[in-house]
């Protein structure tokens, strides 16, 4: 953390250099006077605040004068706690109470430091919060989603990766409270995400745009398909390493997820072609509507497919699939169909190759990752 007194003496030798400056242009004409830099207004100084790319600069100028320390108190809504390797609970406790209109906060940890009384202190204090960070927070128990849920019901996006302590009761309990989330990471939260929860953001959270599930091993086709029904707005699902998922799963997205646009199944290995074909074919519906209009095709539809370790798959299926969707691409330049580890996919190739192909300049030959 940085001391408060060598910010103080940058901020004096910043304003000493501004003044010289200014007396060379001094006119005779009379003005506010300046004696020092804490007599800026406060308009200048939620702009010098606003560019500043340092989050300290904003803790260190709280703490300058009251006059200071209001004007940020109710203009700074953007705040970060993630540069702090040490005492972050403490310092957050401390702060965050002067910090009533935040509605981003990043408490990203390194190493774990924060507890539940930093948590509880913010959604006791930041009513207004939207977009919270939480990752890697290993000491947080489920007192901090209950704290969440009754003081920050206007959450939109919640990053809690790797906090393993949270059960699916509490992660049920928050997106009932909660239910304008629309960007939810649970990657390693392998307590809290549960069929039983997934069921749960079904029935709360139809706004849903984005879901990541990696590596959540107890989740299972029952809780996906509770998802597909319920947030028929989902764009991204990340499903990397839910080894118990089969094709029921994918087929239910295919059905309900029509805007899905990315698509994690990093080593699901009971993922055969039925499931290619499934997702095939829904772009094969949607592309029946009269509102679709070629250009656009690129910008619908798959355009992110991690299928690695998939090994269950054949190249006609997984091709089907590239063919359906212009985004995907097996091409070093837009590589965008993930297909590492399977070996038997290398004959699989997307629009750019075909292209090519019927340009008279032949397939060239694809660089795909294994």
């Amino acid at each position: 953390m940085v001391s408060g007194r060598s910010q103080t003496g940058g901020l004096d030798i910043w304003f000493q250099t501004l003044m010289v400056s200014g007396e060379k242009g001094k006119s005779d004409k009379e003005g506010p006077i300046l004696s020092g830099w804490k007599d800026l207004p406060l308009e200048l100084l939620m702009r010098v605040v606003a560019l500043t790319d340092d989050p300290r600069m904003i803790i260190v100028a709280s703490g300058v004068c009251t006059g200071w320390r209001d004007a940020l108190c109710f203009g700074v809504t953007n705040l970060s706690f993630a540069w702090c390797n040490l005492n972050m609970n403490n310092l957050v406790q401390s702060l965050v109470p002067k910090f009533t209109k935040l509605e981003v906060l990043s408490l990203r940890q390194n190493r774990p430091q924060l507890e539940d009384s930093a948590v509880e202190a913010v959604a006791s204090n930041c009513h207004e919060l939207k977009d919270l960070d939480l990752s890697r927070s290993f000491r947080l128990s489920d007192r901090s989603l209950y704290a969440l849920a009754d003081g920050c019901p206007h959450l939109t996006r919640l990053n809690i990766s790797g906090c393993s302590n949270f059960s699916d009761s509490a992660l049920m309990h928050l997106t009932a409270c909660c239910n304008q989330l629309k960007y939810l990471n649970l990657c390693g939260c392998v307590r809290a995400a549960s069929d039983r929860a997934l069921q749960a953001i079904g029935q709360n959270c139809n706004q849903l745009q984005s879901l990541n599930l990696g590596w959540c091993e107890s989740v299972t086709d029952k809780g996906v398909i509770c998802l597909a029904s319920g947030c028929p707005d989902l764009r991204a699902l990340d499903l990397c390493g839910c080894i118990l998922i089969t094709d029921e799963s994918v087929i239910a997205l295919a059905n309900g997820c029509s805007r899905l646009r990315s698509l994690g199944l990093y080593y699901c290995q009971n993922i055969t072609d039925r499931a290619m074909y499934s997702l095939a074919n829904s772009r094969v519906r949607s592309k029946r509507g009269p509102t679709i209009r070629k250009s656009t095709d690129e910008k619908e539809g798959l355009s992110n497919l991690n299928i690695s370790q998939c090994t269950a798959l054949t190249p006609p299926a997984v091709q089907a699939v590239c063919d359906s969707f212009p985004g995907l691409h097996t091409c070093p330049e837009r590589h965008s169909l993930i297909i590492s580890g399977c070996l038997s996919l290398t004959s699989v190739h997307c629009a750019c190759g075909v292209q090519a192909h019927r340009t008279g300049r032949g397939i060239v030959p694809t660089n795909h990752a294994y």
